[in-house]
């Protein structure tokens, strides 16, 4: 495998790049207040929820608009200074770090909701939008957006790092769901990518090339996306199984009966222990899948009593109905607070946060295997999974401290990416590439798809200043 088996090997790409003061002076005079040098705002916005330390970004910039990206990314071209684009800095993989200096670009006050088209089921949102401001505008239309990462994160950030979550199994990820862009080039240029229309042959598919870019090839400023009618009954359900394999022998038999689940969460005994002590919750200590199921009141009683046969079969008890709007809420936001309650489980720790893709037919495997390994390890864990499309996420709590720990859980890290590819999985089904991913990506694709990529930078970004260090070393 060509990757680094610690976060110090990823290290030595950090060379700061010098911020001639001229910069800084032409982004104080062209953004006035809205341009930071204070150590709070500048570290602040130089971290994210990955364990990396890199040092703070040399300034900020709070966009407001298009024009004021399109001039800070022109500002920067003119000196060769980086651009890192910043939403809410929920990123896990380093995204947003400023590995090779330059400024950080603030979209979160260009937080628009630009147009709610009901008919066509589409809306057009600023990148600063979160995914639950833009539910909570639609609401009275009677539509939503089912992309949920866990995170609150920023719309602009889910489609640079091709965001999914818990809804994808039945939804699909921000690549389906993103219609049409409005980006800054490199050279702080406004172009637009796609339009409302459901598809299209016309030339290149430049939308689906910046969804996923993370950041390095444009600065996303204005998102078309696809909304989805309410649906008319919704029920989640809880059940309890006596081994990880129950479960996830499970899932498989839910995806291959067909049965169109919304949701399929996986939560190990741990992991659920974690949730119950730092949310107030009682369930059960044991593997658990939590899922959501949609459509009509028939058609979900159907799905319920398909799974629930299912489960029984392989062992699966407490089944648990959550019919009412508070039920499910409680239910969602325990699992949605597991990051957190796994972090707070070791106070002090930070999180090694990693996850894999595998075909479901290959989950069990792929998942067992890791898990006996992270036993084996000594390093305490969370395990959470989005299993009905075979992606499942680990988090290892080591001491910042301990280079041991670290070490190890690298260690772990690196098998469990090198099982999944084996099994013809990828090396990160979400999460997106970052710092923390990029050796992954070689083995993945090769050196021709590597080559072709960085091609592609090369050409839309030649000065190397958008979010420079991230997925390959340009």
């Amino acid at each position: 495998m060509n990757a680094p088996t610690s976060a110090a090997g990823l290290l030595p790409q950090i060379h700061l790049r010098e911020v001639p003061q001229a910069l800084l002076d032409a982004l104080v005079a062209r953004f006035n207040g809205r341009c930071s040098r204070a150590q709070a705002v500048r570290e602040q916005h130089g971290r994210d929820e990955s364990s990396f330390s890199v040092p703070p970004p040399a300034a900020v910039v709070f966009a407001e608009s298009t024009a004021d990206v399109a001039d800070a990314v022109r500002l920067a071209a003119q000196h060769r200074v980086p651009v890192i684009p910043f939403g809410v800095g929920s990123s896990l993989e380093g995204h947003l770090l400023a590995v090779q200096g330059g400024i950080s670009l603030d979209v979160s006050r260009m937080a628009a909701v630009l147009a709610i088209d009901a008919d066509d089921l589409t809306v057009t949102v600023q990148p600063g939008v979160t995914r639950k401001q833009l539910n909570e505008a639609i609401r009275h239309t009677g539509l939503f957006f089912p992309i949920d990462p866990g995170a609150d994160a920023s719309l602009g950030g889910m489609a640079a790092t091709r965001a999914s979550g818990t809804n994808a199994v039945r939804y699909g990820t921000m690549r389906e769901n993103v219609l049409a862009l409005e980006v800054v080039t490199a050279a702080g240029e406004v172009i637009r990518t796609g339009t409302r229309a459901r598809k299209s042959s016309a030339g290149y598919d430049l939308t689906r090339l910046m969804v996923g870019s993370e950041g390095t090839l444009g600065v996303i400023t204005e998102i078309t996306l696809r909304v989805y009618p309410l649906p008319e009954a919704v029920m989640a359900a809880v059940c309890s199984f006596p081994d990880i394999a129950a479960a996830v022998r499970t899932t498989i038999g839910v995806i291959q009966l067909g049965v169109p689940v919304a949701r399929c969460e996986l939560l190990d005994g741990q992991t659920v222990a974690m949730v119950n002590r730092h949310s107030g919750t009682a369930l059960r200590e044991e593997p658990m899948l939590l899922m959501e199921f949609h459509g009509s009141p028939a058609g979900v009683r159907e799905q319920v009593e398909a799974v629930q046969a299912l489960a029984t079969d392989h062992g699966g008890n407490a089944f648990e109905w959550a019919a009412t709007p508070e039920e499910r809420t409680r239910l969602w936001t325990a699992r949605h607070n597991a990051y957190f309650a796994g972090v707070q489980s070791r106070p002090g720790c930070r999180a090694i946060t990693t996850d894999t893709c595998v075909p479901i037919s290959r989950l069990a495997d792929c998942l067992l295997e890791s898990v006996a390994e992270a036993d084996a390890s000594g390093i305490p864990y969370f395990l959470v999974g989005h299993v009905g499309d075979g992606n499942f996420h680990f988090g290892y709590l080591i001491d910042p401290a301990s280079a041991d720990e670290r070490a190890r859980a690298e260690g772990l890290n690196h098998r469990l990416v090198a099982r999944a590819l084996e099994m013809g999985g990828t090396c990160t089904g979400e999460h997106g590439v970052g710092l923390h991913k990029m050796g992954f990506l070689l083995s993945e694709t090769g050196p021709g798809a590597v080559a072709m990529m960085r091609a592609v930078k090369q050409a839309l970004d030649p000065l190397n200043i958008l979010n420079p260090g991230k997925i390959f070393i340009a």
